[in-house]
């Protein structure tokens, strides 16, 4: 039997560059998501916070960007619950400069404010921030209040929750 040479494979080849960013990674997939709103930019949607500041984005979220057939100026579009919309319309133009400072050219000509329930159908389930006041802690004579109103109770998952009714209750109403 005639020996044979081992065959020496190629080990595969190794990038050399490190870890890469998981933004670049993703890129390319959703490029096309973003490109089908009109958001030539992804920064304007994933640095929305950076861009406008964190008090008009805690209340409003880009949906799109509709260019106008002659190719002049575009609409940004913006959905916001009721309450906001008032306060954004007075921001419009403050908003649109923001937004073209992060493009870097004048392209968005107009913001248009569309509102929508907290919760609703399909593109209207947007989450927003809400500024809700820490609830108070109940006082020594709220808790001795409401466990007297549930002391008669001799069910005792029915005495703890009436028990938390009655602080709750007692709570907002001292307060």
């Amino acid at each position: 039997m005639a020996a044979t040479k081992p065959t020496m494979t190629k080990p595969p080849s190794r990038r050399k560059r490190g870890f890469e960013p998981a933004a670049r990674l993703v890129a390319g997939h959703m490029r096309g998501a973003f490109e089908k709103r009109g958001f030539a930019e992804a920064k304007l949607l994933t640095h929305w916070a950076e861009v406008v500041g964190p008090e008009i984005a805690s209340c409003a979220r880009p949906v799109k960007i509709r260019h106008s057939r002659d190719g002049i100026g575009s609409t940004l579009v913006l959905l916001t619950t009721g309450g906001h919309a008032p306060l954004l319309e007075m921001q419009k133009e403050a908003i649109r400069q923001k937004v073209n400072a992060c493009y870097g050219y004048n392209a968005v000509s107009k913001v248009q404010i569309t509102q929508t329930a907290p919760t609703g159908f399909a593109e209207g389930q947007v989450a927003f921030e809400t500024r809700e006041k820490p609830k108070p802690e109940p006082t020594p004579q709220v808790l001795a209040a409401a466990k007297a109103a549930a002391d008669p109770i001799s069910d005792d998952r029915l005495k703890d929750a009436l028990e938390r009714l009655a602080r709750n209750v007692l709570t907002k109403n001292s307060h």
